[in-house]
This record gives C-alpha cells, structure tokens and sequence, in this order.
C-alpha cells in the first residue's frame, strides 16, 4: 500500500472512515458572471432566494439542524446586513465585492473573538456569504461525491446538510472547529471527522483514511489503498453484511445483537432491515420536533408505524421525548434557572403530562403494527416509570372507551444518570435496560454536550465509565432483564473488547457503524480477547 503521509488532527467526531478525497472549494461567483445591469434589488433577490433554499433545507432536516439553519435565515433577514452592502455598492462597488466584503468584515470579528464558540459562528456567516453569491451567479452550490472524505478549510453547515451520508465518508478540515455547528451535526449523524489538520498536499480521489478516534489522517498516493481501505469498507455493505438478521457470532461462538439507532424515518431507506436486529433506538424528538408536532396523535402514529413497518416484525423501541435543558422543543417555554438536566426527559414529560399523553397514546396505536418497546428517557427513580406507566394505563383504558386496539408494549429505560445506574437493582418495574452512554459520559466527566473541552474531557472519562458499566451490569443481572447499549462507544470498535468483556451483548449502532462494528465482534473472542491468528 502507498502510504503517503500520516497527519496528526484533532477529533471533532467519532469513528474511523476510509474514500477518495474530494477537494472543495468555497463557492465564489465572480464579478462577470453576473449580469450588467445588477443592482440592489438583485441583492435583494438573491438574499430571498437563499432565504427559500434554507428554509426547504429546514423543512427536511431534524430539529437540531433546524435550529442552526433558523440562525441563518435570521441573519440574512438582518435589514442592517442588506443596508451596508447597499452603502458600499452606492460607493461605487460592483454587488459581488459589496456583498462579500460586508460578510468578510463580520466573519474578521468573529474569527479574532476570544472565545472559541464565537470563532466557531465565522463559518456560519461564510456559509451566508458564498448561497448568496451563487444566487446572484445563478450558480447553485454543488454537492459532491457519496461516500468520500470531504477535505477543505472548512465546511458550511448547509452544505453537511443537503449531502447524503447513507453511503458513509467523512471530513479533514485543514481549520474548522470541534465545537462548531458541523462537528455537532456529525456527531449528531456519526461521521468521522477532525479538524485543525494544517494544510496538506493531497490529490482529487486519492484514498484517504481518517481515523477520528485517534485524530489521525492517512493518505495514500494511488489506487493501493482502495483495496485494504475504501473498496474494503464497500464490500462489508455487501458480502461481509450476509442477511444475518443482525444476529453476529463471536470468534467463540456467542451470539451477538446488532440493530441501529435511527433519528428519523428516512434514516432508514438505504437500510436492509435483514442486515440488523431492529431498532434499537429511535430518537423521537428529532422526527417530532415543535409542540405543534408532539400535539398531534396522528402524526406521531405516521411516524412510529413506518418504522414498525420497515422493521417487519423486528422489535423497534422508540424513545419518548427526551427534551428540555439543552435539547429544547419548539414553542414550549420551560422555566430558566438551574443545571440543564433539572427539567429534562422524564421529569419534563411529567410535568407536562399533556405531552406524555399524546405520546402515549400514538405509541399504544402504533404498537398494534410490530414489534413496539417503550424507552424512558434521563430516569433517576424507579417512581419515574410508575409514575409514566400510570400515564399509559390511563390513556389504554380511554383508548378502550372509543373501541381502539392498543397493546400495551414494554417499558424499559435508558441507564445515562449516574444515580439510576448505582441503583439498577431497584427499578424491579423496568422491563429492560438501555446504556445511553453519551449522557453517561457527559455526567461522569462534569462536562457539557458541546463545550470547548468537551471531546477530551469525555475521552479522559472512558476508563471511569466503563468501571461504572460494571458495576451496573452487575446490578442489572440480578433481575435477569435484557439489556443493550446504544451511545457512541457501542459502535466504536476500539471500545468493543471491553464491552464485549463486562457482558453487553446487544449493540445498537448509527447505521453507517454496522460494517466496521460487525468485522469487529467477529474476531474477537466473547470475553472480549483477540481470537487466535488475529
């Protein structure tokens, strides 16, 4: 294999990807692309075209997108924006360096800010910038290939969110940010990406491996590294993914689980519901996403039936709305004040049983068209699950009322407070156990979701959580229930041998994780070991 260079970066989110590179340029419409009698009103015109552009890009993505791309559209509405561009262009600027240098000056200040939050908006305004100059060029900004390793300065969020990830990549940034809008999106979607690489030398199509895990990059000159990298990664979707049903073997013979976390149903198109065991979490606060949303029954009922029926039979569990402290829903007002998790999960949903209820009700509708499990977020106390069974008995026997079919599926919880997982063998109502090792991490390591050190606290924490998984796992044997671990490190190969070893045998991984996930449990023994000749 040619290897060319090996760069250090920094992890900006998890996992390991291998393609050809492709090198992307920031869109810029040059002065004579545009057509002589350009004004004002042409500015204007572009600024509302790329007003539409977002807010279609809006109506298709989850909430967390949404929120970014609101920003945006925020900005462009900004009239003082408009106006100085104006003043520049009545000063005798052609509309093109007049719109460009108003953004370049708001991007300068935001890149000499002190605070790395602040820098990290500069490629927000750059996005704004360069929509509306390709609206004035009528040039619209291209995407680029499905399933390579985007590799520029930056990335603007827009473009991670109108490209299809279903085929795998990543992203090298020469600069970027780890806690920028794009780190959190890929996250959000686990795609390997890492920043601040420097630049490198690098050719359109040359293999690249970037490895976010350990930060690094590795590129190779020519064609000898599609074998042992991106055409191996291909061959897992296909000959190495056999129809197993989600049901793997270790080196040893034991069996393992695979199902895959989904955010929103079209998560699951490029998805062979043979290749996995199910869902085995579905967020539902990314596909309902606004309090005119979780209002409705029957939307919700749309939702989780074309899960269950994609899923054919398999078991799917769907988290109830994990919302509140740093996961908001649109248009409900939650009192400020306090830690982020006083008012979020099950304590949110409780205190606006109006919310729970209409879940409750979708979710009991649903049941009737698969295999359906009930998952409670953030739980705390076992009088939590009581307190939400009550709810979902309650809403059964109006369902009863008006004649309407409705199991009732089982309720599990999700292990992510610390407290719940020191007290396992106390939730005797829990039908199952779910690891949400994110929150878990974030908890154990005193650190925020997307803070300036948040990757390497949550990192420096992996040895104290998997003594904490441990420990629970003891506990969680002891009522002999079903338990499955579903955050980031499920699906991250280097920490499979020590979750192997502690006994989790059910794994639920982003889809894009499966191959790799899958390859890994194969050689490796049940208690986690190498197999021999590995």
């Amino acid at each position: 294999m040619a290897e060319r260079d090996s760069l250090k970066a920094t992890s900006a989110s998890s996992g390991v990807a291998y393609g050809p590179a492709h090198l992307a340029e920031m869109p810029v419409a040059a002065p004579s692309s545009l057509q002589p009698a350009s004004g004002y009103q042409a500015l204007i015109d572009a600024i509302e075209a790329s007003v539409g552009e977002l807010e279609a890009l809006a109506a298709r993505s989850d909430a967390e997108s949404r929120d970014i791309i609101d920003f945006q559209i925020e900005v462009l509405r900004d009239p003082t924006i408009a106006e100085t561009a104006e003043a520049r262009m009545d000063a005798g600027e052609n509309i093109v360096f007049a719109w460009a240098g108003t953004l370049d000056d708001y991007i300068g200040e935001l890149e000499t800010a002190d605070e790395e939050q602040v820098r990290a908006r500069a490629v927000d305004i750059l996005d704004i910038k360069n929509r509306v100059l390709c609206a004035l060029a009528g040039a619209p900004i291209a995407d680029f290939p499905a399933g390579s390793i985007f590799v520029a300065r930056d990335m603007e969020p827009s473009r991670f969110l109108a490209h299809d990830w279903s085929q795998g990549g990543g992203i090298a940034l020469f600069n970027g940010s780890a806690i920028g809008h794009v780190a959190l999106l890929a996250r959000a979607k686990s795609i390997p990406m890492v920043v601040n690489t420097g630049h490198f030398n690098v050719t359109e199509g040359d293999d690249i491996r970037v490895d976010a895990d350990s930060g690094a990059i590795t590129i190779h000159a020519d064609g000898a590294g599609a074998e042992s990298a991106s055409t191996k990664l291909i061959s897992m979707f296909t000959d190495a993914s056999p129809c197993d049903n989600g049901e793997v073997r270790t080196a040893d013979g034991t069996k393992i689980l695979l199902s895959i976390n989904v955010n929103d149903p079209a998560d699951l198109d490029p998805v062979e519901p043979v290749t996995t065991a199910g869902v085995g979490l579905m967020r539902s606060e990314f596909a309902v996403s606004s309090v005119a949303e979780a209002a409705s029954e029957e939307k919700q009922i749309v939702i989780y039936r074309h899960v269950l029926k994609w899923a054919a039979g398999k078991p799917v569990t769907i988290r109830m709305l994990d919302i509140g402290g740093d996961k908001p829903l649109a248009g409900l007002s939650v009192p400020p004040g306090g830690p982020a998790t006083d008012l979020r999960g099950i304590r949110l949903l409780l205190a606006h049983p109006e919310i729970a209820r209409v879940q409750a009700r979708a979710l009991l509708r649903a049941a009737v068209h698969g295999d359906l499990r009930v998952t409670l977020p953030m739980v705390t106390f076992p009088s939590e699950i009581n307190e939400m069974r009550s709810i979902f008995r309650e809403e059964a026997e109006r369902l009863s009322s008006r004649g309407m079919p409705h199991p009732i599926p089982p309720i599990g919880m999700m292990v992510e407070v610390p407290a719940a997982a020191l007290m396992l063998d106390t939730f005797e109502t829990a039908d199952f156990f779910s690891f949400g090792t994110n929150d878990l991490t974030q908890q154990l390591a005193a650190s925020t979701r997307d803070g300036a050190n948040s990757m390497t606290f949550h990192r420096a924490a992996i040895p104290a959580l998997f003594r904490f998984l441990e420990g629970a796992m003891r506990l969680a044997a002891k009522g002999g229930k079903p338990v499955s671990i579903c955050g980031n490190i499920a699906g991250d190969p280097q920490w499979l041998p020590g979750l192997l070893a502690i006994g989790l045998r059910h794994f639920s991984v982003a889809p894009v994780q499966l191959p790799a996930i899958r390859l890994a449990i194969v050689g490796l023994r049940a208690d986690g070991t190498k197999a021999a000749g590995d």
